[in-house]
């Protein structure tokens, strides 16, 4: 069975306006603690379902990259997509966002897809033991950075 975890937080500001700002994966660093940005491939043009990108990721002195494959880009609701590493499935990433009396509600959902026998390299990789535990702290740390930039008005309009 995977494992899932997943954050919500509200934010004042329209749910296509945060949506914009999450589907632009090269902006990616600004909000998450680990994710420094993701470089989009071939002739992505952007958020499109089966458009990939390349993402960076930084933890101290560790650095690595994957590949993720867009699943869904329906613009103010969700944003989600899927993480290669190796030619193996590593995790699914999702962006679900309702709108609210003052702005919209966002869910950052993960969910593990890695096989077993990768999580020890995993570990070594990216210098995590405990995965879910880490990434609720990363997402929560991200979705407050996302309000801040999308309350402020530092976001595209």
């Amino acid at each position: 069975m995977s494992e899932q975890v997943s954050v919500t937080r509200e934010i004042a500001a329209p749910a296509e306006q945060v949506w914009a700002m999450v589907s632009d994966v090269t902006r990616m660093g600004e909000w998450s603690p680990e994710n420094e940005g993701g470089t989009w491939l071939g002739d992505a043009p952007g958020p499109r379902p089966g458009a990939k990108f390349r993402a960076s990721n930084r933890l101290g002195k560790k650095q690595w990259k994957t590949v993720a494959t867009v699943v869904d880009a329906d613009p103010g609701r969700r944003f989600s997509f899927s993480v290669a590493a190796a030619g193996l499935k590593v995790a699914e990433w999702g962006y679900a966002f309702e709108p609210t009396a003052v702005g919209c509600r966002v869910t950052e959902t993960w969910t593990d897809r890695r096989p077993g026998f990768f999580k020890p390299i995993a570990r070594l990789a990216t210098g995590v033991a405990d995965r879910a535990t880490h990434n609720r702290t990363g997402m929560e740390q991200t979705l407050e950075r996302l309000a801040a930039a999308a309350e402020s008005g530092a976001a595209p309009s």
